[in-house]
């Protein structure tokens, strides 16, 4: 009789097992229609991922992140680097890719989903060594100009923000160009993210300084397709226990991030 109930018992166990396999396996297809979670990020942008120029291997918050997602959903992870920001959005919206990484704005908001932010990268300002200027502060005057990377979200940020200073924007946001610009006194300071400017400056042989403070925290979120509302409550998901287990802070660690902290929580 004992025997006859623990082999029922085993029955409905491995009934239940199966069944909670094809249900996995139904809102993987559902979430992930070609059964590969693919990811597009900045390729620029270091504070999300970077790419091994040799293996060509993606490493990173953003590579990270995405990997566990697919983990979760039990399906392969690919990510790539795509050249901006816009290139991002349209791979997300035109289906080439499952998910995104950009930094969040309303802007941007009109076109694709965002997630909560999991990261916070702290811009700041470049200068050259013999500038006056040494804060935030010093900044928004009226005989300013001001370098930023078109279309990034510092420059949709300081458009909102600033009062006085003049913006003269650069396509790409190629640091080379900021340099020179700086150099033929076309700028007074360059605004982009921390850690771009860290290992930039670390590059140069002397003549550059970072203004210490920070004059925004650029939140960095996932982005999904208008109207894939289980994908985005599932990337939403981990990024809430991201930042609880201490993984989304140990991704920043691994990368050697400067000037990036783990987003606290909206919720």
């Amino acid at each position: 009789m004992m025997d006859h109930r623990i082999a029922r018992l085993a029955r409905v166990l491995v009934s239940a097992s199966l069944v909670g396999c094809l249900t996995s396996l139904a809102n993987a297809d559902d979430l992930v229609p070609t059964g590969t979670l693919r990811a597009t990020f900045i390729a620029n942008n270091p504070v999300q991922a970077v790419t091994d120029a040799k293996s060509g291997e993606v490493s990173g918050p953003a590579a990270d992140l995405g990997r566990e997602l697919a983990r979760r959903l039990g399906v392969p992870f690919t990510i790539k680097g795509v050249p901006g920001v816009q290139p991002v959005i349209d791979s997300v919206k035109d289906g080439t890719a499952d998910i995104g990484f950009v930094a969040f704005d309303p802007v941007r908001a009109a076109q694709v989903d965002f997630t909560q932010p999991y990261s916070l990268a702290q811009n700041t300002y470049l200068v050259l060594d013999t500038s006056p200027i040494r804060a935030v502060a010093e900044v928004d005057r009226p005989d300013v100009r001001i370098g930023v990377g078109l279309n990034d979200a510092g420059d949709y940020f300081l458009t909102r923000t600033l009062k006085n200073a003049q913006l003269k924007r650069n396509a790409g946001g190629d640091l080379a160009v900021a340099l020179a610009m700086l150099k033929a006194g076309e700028i007074d300071a360059y605004a982009a993210n921390r850690q771009r400017l860290t290992a930039f400056v670390a590059r140069q042989p002397a003549g550059l300084r970072i203004v210490a403070d920070n004059f925004y925290g650029v939140e960095q979120s996932i982005v999904v397709a208008k109207g894939r509302a289980a994908l985005l409550a599932q990337a939403d998901r981990l990024i809430d226990e991201a930042r609880a287990s201490g993984f989304t802070a140990a991704a920043i660690t691994r990368a050697g991030l400067a000037g990036v902290d783990v987003a606290p929580s909206r919720r």
